[in-house]
């Protein structure tokens, strides 16, 4: 009797302690967190309303498709994205609920609005079919589905794995296991931009380029969303950008190429949305590749070819 009213009194403290947790939090970094998610709802929000009018969004003197629209709101959900861990950190008011909380809203900006956006822009796009084959358009409507579903899963997945291996320190935080979510949502957004902007702009200088490039995107970009799905999940270690070339101390090369970087973005922005998100996510699969097959095979060679030589 006495263990079991120790045990009681133990469990009625630790439940008092994690109610008294709740009831403070970092006011800052969550607001932050919150339009994370906020701007991701409204990147589902666009695309939706692109597919259905097919008109342009208009504020003041801004003009852009609804898909580009919403490939926008993703971008300013990574801002939020980064400044808000940051802030916490800094602060030193990381916590399970600001964790929690921030892996609620990337699956919002990060998983479900990449998606639905790829699949309502190919759902647009493909709709022509319908008076050629109808067999056909129901397949490959099936197909965007499922590769929809597949990111979205892969998303899902990623970022609870995350959550179990993280560690709150910022010594953690200088590689990631995996494609980050925001990255693979960066290339599919990037994309669509590029699609929804530039080609539509060279519309009118040359007709037979715009159509080759728009439809090498239209149907290059399924098969892409499945190998970023894949890459969310694996193995592969990609570098925290911000923390390992940015942050600190770095060798003047360092600066060339953020210069080189900004100057690509103020020449096109959107050329270098597609640059950048899709250099980075093909560098992690390049370099495992390089060390994990190629180098691999080529030490494997050599014993090889010096036990030929000796005989």
């Amino acid at each position: 009797m006495p263990k079991l009213k120790t045990q009681a009194a133990k469990n009625s403290l630790l439940r008092r302690v994690r109610r008294q947790r709740l009831n403070y939090i970092a006011i800052l970094p969550s607001l932050i967190t919150i339009l994370n998610g906020v701007c991701g709802f409204a990147a589902i929000v666009f695309a939706a309303e692109g597919a259905t009018s097919g008109r342009n969004f208009s504020y003041h003197k801004l003009e852009l498709p609804y898909f580009a629209m919403s490939g926008y709101m993703i971008l300013l959900a990574m801002i939020a994205d980064m400044i808000d861990g940051r802030i916490a950190r800094m602060s030193k008011n990381t916590s399970s609920f600001g964790g929690q909380l921030d892996s609620l809203c990337d699956i919002i900006s990060f998983g479900v609005a990449p998606a639905f956006l790829m699949l309502k822009v190919l759902e647009y796009h493909l709709s022509g079919i319908a008076d050629a084959s109808p067999f056909l358009l129901s397949f490959l409507e099936r197909f965007v589905w499922l590769t929809a579903a597949a990111y979205l899963s892969c998303s899902a997945i990623r970022l609870a794995r995350f959550n179990v291996e993280n560690e709150e320190d910022e010594s953690s935080h200088m590689s990631f296991v995996g494609l980050a979510t925001p990255a693979a949502a960066g290339v599919i957004v990037s994309l669509i931009i590029f699609h929804q902007e530039t080609l539509s702009n060279l519309a009118s200088e040359n007709t037979t380029l715009q159509l080759v490039f728009k439809n090498a995107i239209i149907y290059a970009l399924p098969f892409l969303t499945i190998g970023l799905a894949i890459l969310m999940v694996s193995r592969i270690r990609y570098p925290h950008v911000l923390n390992q070339y940015i942050k600190g101390k770095k060798p003047f090369a360092h600066l060339m190429r953020v210069l080189l970087f900004l100057g690509l973005i103020i020449w096109s922005r959107q050329a270098a949305l597609v640059l950048i998100f899709c250099g980075f996510a093909a560098s992690g699969f390049v370099k495992w590749f390089y060390y994990r097959v190629i180098r691999k095979s080529t030490k494997a060679s050599q014993p090889a070819m010096e036990q030929e030589e000796n005989d």
